[in-house]
């Protein structure tokens, strides 16, 4: 047996929650964690499904990326923070945000009542980055995001719920899905909390989608690495595009968002691997992205209605 897969495989059946990164470890220490992006492989993009303790939290620094966090669950508590001289209390509900740039300054948090699941979400700098975010912005302008008091954003809150349910529920293709929200939560933040970019920012770069020769790249890069790494950033740089405005003209060309088409390519590929006897499960699952067997088994059966065990039963004679 491979001696990585067995790592992996002994990492997910572990009961302990993933260890989070070191940001996490420094700002909120391990208890209350209740899931972690760590062991997923997610690039440029690091998130943490916390519950908090009533009390006072201290916010150390350096914080060296840009932290979303996002009340998952909401349940009436006063959360006051303290940073840059500005005091900020709300009442969390459901979808309340918090948005804090990369400093270099401690400051406090203050919880009336215990907070069941709060999402933190860490950007770092190459997020904002030309190459992430596209057109239409200068990397001066890139790095001024301004320290929010608490507010609401649908779409920030629906780009954090559906990260949740990914730490929850581990799909083939979860690292594309985390890189493509990661492009459009930094897109949505530079919109909306720096003041006007350029006018075009927000525009489409390829009329209706990604023309025929670079689209035939991408899906051609795609086939030849479905049990390999597949990035949002490669897959961009292949269509020369910016991962934000690849992500969007590549659906509007195929019908299916870049994680959406890896997922259901992956699952045919799952398929044919499970018709070959001799492949144990735990090595298909692997070999397909999945952290280990157990979430391999949990989406196929949310894909098909049938575990991989009981699908290779009913091809395999």
């Amino acid at each position: 047996m491979n001696s990585s897969y067995e790592k992996q495989r002994l990492a997910c059946q572990s009961e302990q929650p993933a260890s989070p990164g070191t940001h996490g470890l420094e700002s909120y220490g391990v208890s209350g964690l209740l899931a972690s992006s760590a062991d997923r492989g997610w690039s440029d993009i690091a998130a943490e499904l916390r519950s908090h303790s009533g009390g006072t939290i201290a916010w150390k620094s350096p914080q060296p990326d840009t932290e979303i966090c996002v009340d998952v669950r909401g349940n009436g508590s006063v959360v006051t923070r303290q940073r840059f001289g500005i005091t900020d209390r709300t009442v969390s509900e459901r979808g309340t945000i918090w948005l804090s740039p990369a400093a270099a300054e401690d400051g406090l948090i203050d919880l009336s009542d215990p907070v069941p699941a709060v999402l933190h979400i860490l950007l770092p700098p190459s997020r904002f980055s030309l190459e992430s975010v596209g057109e239409g912005l200068t990397p001066s302008v890139m790095t001024s995001l301004r320290h929010e008091s608490s507010f609401r954003d649908p779409l920030v809150a629906e780009i954090a719920y559906a990260l949740t349910s990914e730490l929850d529920r581990e799909t083939s293709a979860g690292r594309l899905l985390a890189e493509t929200l990661a492009s459009s939560l930094a897109a949505r933040l530079v919109q909306n909390h720096l003041g006007k970019p350029s006018q075009d920012f927000l525009a489409p770069t390829t009329g209706e989608g990604l023309d025929r020769r670079r689209l035939a790249r991408v899906i051609d890069y795609i086939e030849a690495n479905l049990e390999g790494e597949l990035t949002v950033g490669r897959l961009a740089s292949i269509a020369c595009l910016s991962q934000f405005h690849f992500a969007r003209a590549f659906k509007a060309a195929v019908g299916r968002s870049p994680h959406r088409y890896v997922s259901a390519r992956r699952l045919e590929r799952a398929k044919e691997l499970l018709g070959e006897r001799e492949q144990p499960l735990a090595d298909i699952a692997l070999r397909l992205n999945f952290s280990c067997q157990a979430n391999f088994t949990r989406a196929f059966r949310q894909a098909t209605g049938q575990t991989p065990a009981q699908y290779r039963r009913s091809v395999v004679t």
